[in-house]
């Protein structure tokens, strides 16, 4: 979930000035949280409340009327009405929300459903809810392998689930995407799954999303849910978007934590960014799995460098 919020804020000041600059500046003060952001949080809190998603939504983005960026035209009236009903929306806003929904079930087919309803109240469209259900179930799929961090070594199977469930087709020429400013779930989903695919870790992914010039908000928070569930996040993102943060998202932030401990999923094997395996950040684990994760880590660290590498090449020729 916060892998959502990393990649909203980040790509916030590109939204509407694109950069094809993959080493722009990671954060400064012009960068700030957006709807998605707002849409993330709410989900979580209506589940953290059991409330319907429909209206923790509309209540949340009526807290923040005037967010980084506005809302659409269609969702902007959806957010101001009194009474708001679904309007076949297949946009982009269905699937860069339903992040919590993957942390919150264990079941594939419970999550399939939740992501449905996350989408439902306002973009209730087949193509806005299958948007909707690809991206959650694939934090889904990453999740499912338990084993310290192996989901890295299994993004072509995470992919192709993802692939077979929705029917996207996600060998597009980099040229047909590159600067094009799509807000649909079929424009953007698609992307998000390629860069997946081509990605290193989980900073090399938000820098993908959002030097590709197109929807760099909306592209970064999609790409950020997945590429937290399969790399996870180095500690210090975590720290550095608090800052970015109101205090009551912060305190929704915590409470669904504490309810779902894995709903942040942190970074430990620093091997993920090419660093020297003495930078690991092994401190945060206990004592008594500190040495045996080490060891295995330790094994496993030139077959996890060679394969991020090769995925690293991959993108050369898209």
């Amino acid at each position: 979930m916060l892998g959502a919020i990393i990649g909203d804020i980040v790509g916030s000041r590109w939204e509407f000035n694109p950069t094809n600059d993959y080493n722009f500046k990671w954060l400064s003060e012009e960068n700030g949280f957006t709807d998605d952001t707002i849409c993330t949080v709410a989900v979580a809190d209506a589940l953290l409340k059991g409330r319907d998603f429909g209206e923790s939504i509309h209540e949340w983005c009526n807290r923040y009327p005037h967010p980084m960026g506005g809302y659409g035209g269609r969702f902007a009236q959806w957010v101001q009405s009194k009474k708001p009903q679904a309007y076949e929306s297949f946009g982009n806003g269905a699937a860069m929300r339903p992040s919590p929904v993957a942390y919150w079930y264990d079941d594939e087919y419970q999550v399939l459903d939740a992501a449905a309803a996350t989408a439902l109240p306002s973009h209730n469209h087949e193509e806005g809810i299958k948007g909707a259900q690809t991206v959650a179930l694939a934090i889904f799929k990453a999740l499912c392998y338990k084993g310290y961090q192996t989901a890295p070594l299994h993004i072509d199977e995470i992919i192709r689930e993802c692939v077979e469930f929705s029917g996207y087709e996600i060998n597009m020429p980099k040229t047909s995407v590159l600067n094009r400013f799509d807000e649909t779930c079929q424009g953007t989903v698609p992307v998000a799954l390629k860069i997946i695919s081509m990605a290193t870790d989980f900073v090399d992914a938000v820098r993908l999303a959002v030097s590709l010039g197109a929807d760099a908000d909306t592209l970064g928070a999609i790409v950020g849910s997945i590429a937290e569930a399969i790399w996870g996040i180095p500690m210090s993102l975590r720290h550095q978007i608090e800052d970015y943060l109101p205090d009551e998202m912060l305190f929704t932030i915590d409470d669904f934590h504490r309810a779902r401990p894995r709903s942040f999923k942190p970074l430990i094997d620093m091997t993920f960014c090419h660093k020297e395996f003495s930078e690991a950040g092994w401190d945060m684990l206990e004592d008594d799995e500190r040495e045996e994760l080490m060891a295995m880590a330790e094994k496993e660290k030139d077959k996890k460098l060679e394969l991020m590498k090769a995925r690293g090449k991959a993108r050369e020729n898209w």
